[in-house]
């Protein structure tokens, strides 16, 4: 079954913080424009594979690897929730599902 896919207001805001913070570091939104579509293909691939991520220890969430990024997400009955996008160059012992 195919599920829709939902942001939470939490994937939202770093999703908007990482593209802003590639576009003011290199002075153009090339890379930011490219990101985001690496995001979305990924992302786009879940209503169909909704497996295809590594599990972790909460049920139903699992991740994705894009670049330097891991994007968790979880899989409801209807619909499948982008969490939250994590960049793997900080310090994991900031890191909270």
């Amino acid at each position: 079954m195919v599920k829709k896919i939902k942001w939470s207001i939490r994937a939202r805001q770093e999703r908007l913080e990482i593209l802003e913070y590639w576009a003011n570091r290199n002075k153009s939104k090339v890379y930011s424009i490219k990101l985001s579509q690496e995001f979305l293909v990924n992302i786009n691939l879940l209503p169909k594979a909704p497996y295809i991520g590594k599990s972790v220890q909460i049920e139903d969430v699992r991740f994705l690897i894009v670049r330097d990024y891991l994007i968790y997400y979880q899989i409801n009955d209807t619909y499948i929730e982008i969490i939250t996008i994590w960049d793997t160059r900080r310090d994991p012992k900031r890191f909270k599902l």
